[in-house]
């Protein structure tokens, strides 16, 4: 091969190589902690649930294990800076029962006073708040709506709902 078909050839792979190392540098890895959910890892990744799964190809979203390394693509969006905090707003605003069912409530309200007589202040140990949650769960933000959040977050990704988690809380002691 010739000097000049060589370089030719060099300088276009070079160039070429420089095309996908953006695509590289844009994915990162994600190694699961305890407590963690995909819903979670992808708001504070500021992706989607389903991105993370179809990347890490999970077939159930309610099922990460500790240790487990997540490749998480980076979203580009268009949205502008107003719109984004409108919607962080919106998202963390939460009521007590957002979305469930009056056996829901009514389960979700039984464990609260089970676990800490309604208190969003009680303590024992690492456990905080209401619904007892792990301090490593509420990311050092002790608000009430954190802990209903995080609380929802939990207990749906655990036990599918309330109903359930009391159910599991009337066998075990704990939920």
């Amino acid at each position: 091969m010739n000097k000049k078909i060589f370089v030719k050839r060099v300088i276009g792979l070079t160039l070429l190589s420089g095309m996908f190392i953006p695509i590289l540098a844009s994915a990162e890895s994600y190694t699961v902690k305890s407590g963690d959910t995909l819903s979670a890892i992808a708001k504070e990744k500021n992706t989607t649930v389903d991105a993370i799964a179809q990347k890490n190809k999970i077939g159930n979203v309610n099922h990460i294990t500790v240790g487990q390394v997540l490749e998480i693509e980076d979203e580009k969006t268009t949205t502008n800076t107003t719109e984004q905090a409108t919607t962080s707003k919106a998202t963390t605003t939460v009521s007590a029962s957002d979305g469930l069912s009056a056996e829901d409530v009514a389960a979700k309200e039984w464990i609260a006073q089970k676990e800490s007589s309604g208190s969003y202040t009680a303590q024992n140990g690492q456990y905080y708040g209401r619904y007892q949650l792990s301090l490593s769960y509420l990311n050092g933000d002790l608000s009430p709506e954190n802990q209903e959040k995080v609380a929802n977050q939990y207990v749906v990704n655990r036990y599918g709902s309330w109903s359930a988690a009391k159910n599991f809380w009337l066998a075990n002691g704990w939920y």
